[in-house]
């Protein structure tokens, strides 16, 4: 292929490729979405129907089933086809939505909750796995630029549409917005993705690494609100099931992932380790940027929150901006490049907060949505031209899954590095400074372990015959 590769904007929301567009956009959406409102409508379910105890639980089933769902996505494709696959899926999400808005209980919440991310993860990996079927490779940087601008929007409308609906209506209504979202986006599948052909493997069900990767993941979940010590066995045990479930898979005669799966021998190994390492440094701001706002400078929760979205404008800015990029050189040097940014980034957010520096801070985190933006799309694009047609649909379903679990695992280090560091007990100012210098400096570490990844994948990619994806 040609160091030059062509693509407009324009054509991915032209006649051709619109409808398809807008699936993968509404698909992305609703995992979006999702993402944002459990923090947003539960607390007003809390004071409805009780059980504040279990509140965190909401959001951690959604991800442990999210999780699951995404790692069996490319053999239910297989199985029944991807239109059929979206189609009953997207079924299931809905039935989610319908348990958790009519709950008369927490419990009840909880079910619902873990329904919608089965049924999500398997949605989203899916229309990770359709982008090189229905598209060319010259567009699919603009299509993951596309992703980035509805994580940004859902970033900023999601909290704010979703306390709309509760503070006017109720947090159920919060939860029924999915329902239209859903029959939009069933109608557009049944009208636009093809009933591709089932495989004819009669393969068992693989229940066994399914649950080992689920188990794996809760005890991420649980490592997160334990204390420090047990939390860092719970990491250590997750860390063996996992592995176990890579080894377990590898063996199998029917297989959820590709056979070199995190191996840092291949590119398409070493690209699933970067794809994980950046969201886990990524972690901590996440999970404690708008709360450190509150405690130490006495923003309010909407000032915070916004502060706490600037990420999202670099991200989504960024992404678009580079999704012109044809150079396969200056791509790779994009890829090198992110994790760079993100290690600066968490270090000036740092440096921001003990100087409370606000344009320090807003420039760290503007650096931090860049980093992601400049290279995820070309990672992702990589990872896929890397890997072979046979293995196509396990790679493209396992980077949303890899990425969710980044986000679990990188939430989990950073509640173990804060707490161990004296964080949960902190009250006065000092001690919330000296607190957390190690979870920003354990994130930067991390983001530096990505970016020797990058530099392995970029170099083993270059040995890699390039693939080429849906054609003209």
């Amino acid at each position: 292929m040609s160091d030059f590769v062509e693509g407009r904007w324009a054509e991915i929301f032209g006649p051709r490729y619109l409808a398809v567009t807008t699936i993968l956009a509404l698909g992305v959406s609703l995992f979006a979405f999702n993402a944002f409102l459990s923090a947003t409508a539960l607390p007003s379910a809390v004071r409805e129907l009780g059980g504040v105890e279990v509140i965190s639980w909401a959001t951690t089933l959604y991800l442990v089933f999210a999780i699951v769902g995404g790692a069996a996505a490319a053999l239910i494709k297989r199985r029944i086809g991807s239109r059929w696959a979206l189609l009953g899926l997207a079924g299931v999400f809905l039935i989610g939505t319908l348990v958790a808005a009519s709950a008369a209980a927490m419990p009840q919440v909880l079910v619902g909750r873990a329904i919608q991310g089965f049924g999500e993860g398997v949605v989203a990996a899916i229309c990770f796995a359709l982008i090189p079927e229905l598209f060319p490779s010259r567009l699919v940087p603009k299509v993951f630029g596309m992703q980035a601008v509805v994580w940004a929007i859902a970033a900023f409308g999601g909290p704010a549409g979703a306390g709309a609906l509760t503070e006017l209506i109720s947090w159920r209504a919060a939860f029924l917005i999915n329902v239209p979202l859903v029959l939009i986006f069933g109608i557009m599948v049944l009208l636009v993705v093809p009933a591709s052909q089932r495989s004819n493997q009669t393969a068992g069900f693989p229940g066994l690494r399914l649950a080992v990767i689920g188990t794996g993941t809760m005890l991420v979940a649980l490592a997160a609100i334990a204390p420090p010590v047990p939390a860092a066995l719970l990491l250590i045990g997750a860390a063996l099931v996992l592995v176990a479930a890579v080894w377990l898979d590898r063996r199998s005669a029917e297989r959820l992932m590709p056979p070199d799966a995190f191996s840092l021998r291949t590119a398409v190994g070493s690209g699933l380790w970067l794809f994980l390492l950046m969201p886990v440094a990524g972690a901590a701001t996440a999970v404690y940027l708008v709360l450190l706002l509150q405690q130490l400078w006495g923003y309010g929760p909407t000032l915070a929150a916004a502060i706490g979205a600037i990420m999202a404008i670099g991200w989504s800015g960024s992404s678009v901006t580079v999704a012109n990029v044809r150079r396969r050189s200056t791509r790779r040097i994009l890829i090198r490049t992110g994790p760079v940014l993100l290690a600066l980034g968490l270090l000036g957010v740092l440096i921001a907060l003990e100087t409370s520096s606000l344009p320090v801070l807003i420039v760290s985190q503007l650096a931090i949505g860049m980093g992601f933006g400049i290279s995820n799309g070309y990672i992702m694009l990589t990872i896929m031209e890397a890997t072979s047609d046979a293995e196509r649909d396990r790679t493209s379903a396992l980077l949303p899954t890899t990425q969710s679990a980044g986000n679990a695992l990188g939430a989990a280090l950073a509640g173990v590095a804060a707490n161990a560091a004296g964080y949960a007990q902190a009250s006065q100012q000092g001690e919330i400074l000296a607190a957390i210098v190690p979870l920003f400096l354990m994130a930067a570490v991390i983001a530096l372990l990505a970016w020797f990844a990058a530099l392995r994948m970029v170099r083993l990619a270059k040995q890699t015959p390039i693939a080429e994806f849906a054609s003209e």
